[in-house]
């Protein structure tokens, strides 16, 4: 493609939703703002809709080919969104826990560029479409269960799962030549963890959590960390506020995805 199609779009496209993975990827803090269950045999259930602000900086590489650098922000990558769904789901007793976590975004990219070359009219055109589904689930148990402040142990697992499909045509004149192709992964990776909360005062709150994972056993090395403000609207509905950045690098049979995604997040929790 050199010199008729820009790679930067292409670029992003790929990147931005095997981050999607985006991402990664997966607001868990939501759950943190849950209150201690005053009953430790009480099941308190909570699901929270989460939007993530990230941009993505890091090296994406398909069909075996030389990793390229990508460096976006949010708005870029919200252009070319097709799809997006992000949603956190808990389940806890006071002591024991269980927590999962689904995002799936699905973005498009297509441009065409033309230019005239000894008088022949030449164009090429492109266009990349991503699609990832990341699930998480983690296990918890609390070992501070204060009035005002908790913390819980969290291991489970990260199911990461990417697909892109990438489509070229060259013409020139009455001359064409087109490609086509699909190159992705699925992996997963063991994932550890903390996750807390201090209460400030009835309303308000602070929440946060830390990840790691992969230990060579898929990716080399994942991490996810979070800090956040919350507020309690009301006894069952709260909205948490925060920063969030999260990092993999992952490589196996030519696709690459060494990226970290970091922005602010924005969710609510509805306890019940």
């Amino acid at each position: 493609m050199p010199g008729l199609l820009k790679a930067a779009p292409l670029a992003f496209a790929i990147a931005l939703l095997n981050s999607g993975n985006a991402g990664s990827a997966d607001l868990v803090a939501e759950a943190a703002a849950l209150p201690v269950a005053p009953d430790q045999d009480r099941w308190v259930f909570s699901i929270a809709p989460y939007v993530w602000g990230a941009g993505l900086q890091g090296d994406v590489g398909l069909f075996g080919r030389q990793p390229v650098d990508i460096d976006m922000s949010f708005g870029d990558i919200f252009d070319n969104l097709r799809f997006g769904g992000m949603v956190v789901g808990e389940a806890h007793n006071g002591t024991w826990g269980i927590l999962a976590d689904v995002v799936y975004v699905k973005i498009a990219v297509g441009e065409t560029v033309e230019r005239t070359v000894a008088n022949v009219p030449v164009s090429l055109s492109g266009s990349v479409e991503t699609s990832s589904l990341t699930g998480t689930v983690m296990g918890q148990y609390r070992v501070i269960a204060e009035p005002t402040a908790t913390l819980d142990l969290m291991a489970g697992a990260r199911v990461w799962s990417v697909n892109n499909d990438i489509s070229l045509r060259l013409s020139t004149g009455e001359l064409a030549a087109e490609f086509s192709g699909s190159d992705g992964a699925t992996w997963v990776d063991p994932m550890v963890g903390i996750r807390g909360r201090i209460d400030l005062n009835p309303t308000w709150y602070l929440t946060g959590w830390g990840m790691v994972g992969g230990f060579g056993a898929s990716s080399d090395v994942s991490w996810d960390a979070l800090g956040a403000v919350g507020y309690q609207w009301t006894e069952r509905t709260s909205i948490v506020g925060g920063y969030r950045g999260l990092g993999v690098d992952y490589e196996n049979d030519g696709f690459v995805y060494d990226v970290i995604q970091s922005g602010p997040v924005l969710g609510a929790v509805f306890r019940f």
